[in-house]
């Protein structure tokens, strides 16, 4: 598509969900000019988009974004819905310029900052923030042997999924035994489908997340994955690679609500298919109607043109958000940016703030004419 305008803009933030507000929320607190784009027409698409009955993991308290609280009862559950019209209040709120309907296409380098393309407009820009997250809807993980499937089985990825009303009669293979295969699993079930879940054991948190004990137990949950689950840490850096690979423990639903509720559990991936049906990694071969893939979800950077170097997780490779190889580049929002709350609503505000300090610093040195006179403190890095 031919370019019909240009903007010259300081910083352009790629992404309006909660992390990319947050990031909008920090900027406009130190004074700095940006633009947030994001491809859905409304902000919070993003929740609107997951399966209704789909509620938050974590209470109301600590569901908000810096400066907002999340309304409502402490320690209620908040929807989907909910969340979604949380963010378009909170956009509304701090009047933060977000360009919903601006899908960016490209990112590439020009005369020592970047050019920004999405749709028709063209942004010139010192600095962009990627703000989309490592875990994609777009971008969806679904195995190569799904395509040799019996076209009569009905397939789904969690993506799509909104309920069991979208599923014929017949039973359902749910494949990926996380929280949300075990949510969706236990939903179908409940429903009165005949239902298996496949996948290795991920555990699952040893407590009732909605019980009386909430109020005491969150607290240090926050302070586990904010100060104690991160890079910093020998525990963090020993817990990154498998929270990164792998999908987290049940939470809500747990293994005995899905034996209750009927769910045949197996320990075994789904490794293939047998004349079109599916096939357990022990050789069973399973007879179903419907197939849903809680598979996961990749992340997709191929719209950045030049080369993007990965840390040994193959995610980009950065230090509290900050790509060393490209100056005036950041992320927010990456699953364990820096600890396991950074992929949270939870984390969100904590390492846009981080960035939003760089950009601010690196706005002074550039008027200054001192950028890259020195690299921040290791301090800094670990605010």
């Amino acid at each position: 598509m031919e370019t019909t305008g240009t903007e010259r803009v300081e910083t352009v933030v790629v992404g309006g969900g909660q992390a990319g507000l947050a990031m909008g929320y920090h900027l406009a607190r130190r004074g700095r000019p940006f633009a947030i784009l994001d491809a859905a027409e409304r902000v919070g698409d993003s929740w609107r988009n997951r399966w209704p009955s789909l509620r938050l993991y974590s209470p109301a308290a600590v569901d908000g974004l810096p400066g907002l609280p999340f309304p409502g009862p402490r320690y209620s559950y908040p929807s989907t819905a909910d969340m979604a019209d949380y963010l378009e209040t909170y956009a509304e709120r701090f009047d933060l310029p977000v360009r919903n309907g601006a899908r960016v296409e490209s990112l590439e380098r020009e005369d020592g900052g970047y050019v920004v393309i999405a749709g028709a407009r063209r942004y010139e820009t010192d600095n962009v923030v990627v703000a989309t997250g490592g875990f994609q809807h777009e971008c969806p993980v679904i195995p190569d042997f799904a395509a040799t499937l019996d076209p009569a089985i009905t397939q789904l990825h969690s993506a799509d999924y909104r309920g069991p009303e979208q599923l014929p009669d017949g039973a359902v293979l749910v494949v990926g035994a996380a929280h949300s295969g075990g949510d969706i699993a236990h939903e179908l079930a409940r429903a009165g489908y005949r239902t298996m879940l496949s996948g290795r054991d991920t555990g699952q948190v040893p407590f009732d997340i909605e019980s009386r004990l909430a109020p005491i137990l969150f607290p240090l949950l926050r302070l586990a994955a904010t100060r104690l689950i991160t890079v910093s840490t020998p525990l963090g850096r020993k817990a990154r690679p498998h929270i990164r690979a792998h999908g987290g423990p049940l939470l809500r639903v747990k293994k005995g609500d899905l034996e209750e509720a009927g769910v045949e559990r197996v320990y075994e991936r789904t490794a293939g298919t047998v004349d079109g049906r599916p096939q357990l990694a022990g050789g069973r071969v399973v007879d179903v109607a419907n197939v849903v893939w809680c598979t996961g979800f990749g992340h997709d950077h191929s719209w950045i043109r030049f080369p993007l170097e990965e840390d040994a997780d193959g995610y980009p490779a950065q230090e509290r958000g900050v790509v060393g190889s490209s100056p005036g580049l950041y992320f927010v929002g990456l699953p364990f940016q820096h600890s396991f709350s950074s992929m949270l609503v939870l984390g969100a505000g904590r390492d846009a703030k981080v960035v939003a300090k760089r950009i601010a610093a690196r706005a002074r040195a550039r008027a200054t004419g001192r950028e890259g006179a020195r690299e921040p403190a290791r301090r800094e890095l670990a605010t």
